[in-house]
């Protein structure tokens, strides 16, 4: 028996990361899933590795209309939703105040926050009462990180989603909860400069200040993604977890 027989998910930004992560260990729980992504190669290869049980639709989740594609596929392939990972997101380059384009701001907050917001309520109409949405937020919701405002207030806005749709849902026992991973080993650094040297002092750096001395990996924060998921946080909702090392936490 996995904790998630017989259930269906939708994670967004699935094919890479924490998405593929969560991805398998959800169809190793028993869960049939849906996954997205921008790009349709990547997709294909994580649809191959996760088997069977898994369906991916390429779309941006910026793309409303993609969004509209994505569920519609899911309603005709399995016509429920019990298990929403609203993932996808990026980070954006580094700026100081004074140095942020609207182009910067408009990127980040297009996909980490209207992109998640219309993932979860355009999903709403094919959730069974009593699901589990979780929302991947950031350490840096709550963290001072020198030109990190832009993506930090992002994240900061999903922490908020959390309580106000926990709220909006409880009638259908709907639990909205948010997971925040710290510095996790993924390939989202490459995306902070163009430079590989930076990136290389940036991650030593982040290593030097988490207290487990050490990224986490993907893996770890799918664990944690499957207990939200799963009737083994029956009783919890409208909470942030954090999946850092201690990084934000001592």
């Amino acid at each position: 028996m996995g904790k998630l027989d017989d259930k269906v998910a939708v994670i967004t930004g699935g094919s890479a990361g924490i998405g593929l992560a969560t991805a398998q260990r959800f169809v190793a729980e028993g869960a049939y899933v849906f996954i997205t992504g921008r790009r349709q190669a990547e997709l294909d290869k994580a649809v191959k590795l996760l088997g069977k049980n898994a369906i991916g639709v390429q779309g941006d989740v910026a793309n409303l209309a993609d969004l509209d594609r994505v569920y519609a596929t899911v309603k005709e392939q399995k016509g429920k939703i019990d298990v929403l990972f609203a993932n996808a997101g990026i980070a954006g380059e580094s700026r100081p105040i004074g140095k942020i384009t609207e182009e910067l701001f408009d990127s980040i907050f297009s996909i980490n926050v209207r992109g998640l917001l219309f993932s979860v309520q355009k999903a709403l109409p094919l959730f069974r009462d009593g699901g589990s949405i979780i929302l991947n937020a950031s350490t840096a919701s709550i963290m001072g990180n020198p030109g990190r405002s832009a993506y930090s207030a992002s994240k900061a806005a999903v922490r908020s989603f959390a309580r106000c749709w926990t709220a909006d849902l409880k009638d259908r026992k709907i639990r909205v909860n948010t997971l925040s991973p710290g510095p996790i080993d993924t390939s989202i650094y490459e995306t902070l400069s163009p430079n590989p040297e930076d990136i290389a002092r940036l991650r030593s750096l982040i290593v030097s200040v988490v207290p487990m001395a050490r990224f986490g990996t993907p893996e770890e924060v799918a664990r944690t993604a499957l207990f939200l998921a799963s009737d083994d946080s029956s009783f919890v909702t409208g909470i942030e977890l954090f999946v850092d090392g201690g990084v934000a936490q001592v």
